[in-house]
């Protein structure tokens, strides 16, 4: 990660490429609904096609003459079974323009719906960002844990659910050692949730840090220029968890994505 004189402008380069993506037909503004099958007992989903059930370790899908379904490009005969899908643009099950990825949590099942004509989609109009100021690229050091800890945080939809955390996210600032607590993703990059004095005012109520890999030594960039709003501030469908305790930064953090813009 630069940080020299180019580096405003690889900065705003990762800006319109960040930009591109949440704004894709499939990606966070299409999501219109997460709907967990423990809700449905009898299959049925409203608004949606066909009869979704949980077996086990998959999730059975029945369709009927006027679904209007596809199952891998093709409208299914009967029953299919269906597992853990990942992003939107991978789902197997598409309804027209719109797709159905399955989703699994915690050994729960859900189908998710995205669909590119959604309200907020067409509603956004970019990403509100503080201006860079590479006194937010600060050096960083990873310390791991001896073995992941797991804490309950709340979530965007109500629910606590667990988190694990790997080890502990240290950077100065103007002299002061500031931590916050980070997972480990299966690319060695990290990922913390955290919030700031300005979270909930001037900017989303809690946002998302993602360094990449750390070296050897633990020693890794932070760059807070790049901190980015967490999915749920796109839709309202996402299940976000909330900055696990101790992830509150005492000074305000006017550095990377601030919140949406939309009509």
């Amino acid at each position: 990660m630069s940080t020299g004189t180019r580096a405003p402008q690889e900065w705003q380069d990762w800006r319109e490429r960040r930009t591109a993506k949440v704004s894709r037909p499939y990606g966070p503004l299409a999501l219109t609904g997460t709907h967990w099958l423990a809700d449905h007992p009898d299959g049925r989903i409203e608004g949606l096609p066909g009869r979704w059930t949980e077996d086990g370790d998959q999730v059975v899908l029945r369709t009927g003459a006027g679904d209007e379904l596809t199952v891998d490009g093709t409208p299914p005969s009967g029953e299919v079974r269906l597992g853990e899908d990942g992003a939107a643009e991978r789902a197997r099950v598409a309804w027209g323009e719109r797709r159905l990825p399955v989703l699994r949590r915690e050994g729960l099942w859900a189908v998710r719906d995205y669909d590119p004509d959604a309200a907020t989609r067409r509603a956004f109009t970019g990403i509100e960002v503080y201006p860079y100021d590479a006194r937010w690229v600060r050096p960083g050091l990873f310390r791991p844990y001896p073995q992941e800890r797991t804490v309950r945080v709340p979530n965007a939809d109500g629910q606590r659910r667990g988190f694990g955390l790997a080890g502990e996210l240290a950077f100065t600032l103007d002299g002061d050692e500031h931590t916050v607590q980070a997972a480990v993703e299966a690319d060695g990059s990290l990922w913390a949730v955290f919030a700031d004095t300005t979270s909930g005012d001037e900017s989303y109520r809690f946002r998302f840090l993602r360094p990449p890999a750390p070296a050897e030594d633990g020693t890794v960039t932070v760059d807070l220029n790049r901190v980015v709003l967490p999915p749920c501030a796109f839709a309202d469908h996402f299940i976000c968890p909330f900055p696990p305790p101790g992830n509150t930064l005492p000074f305000a953090l006017r550095a990377g994505e601030r919140d949406l813009r939309a009509r």
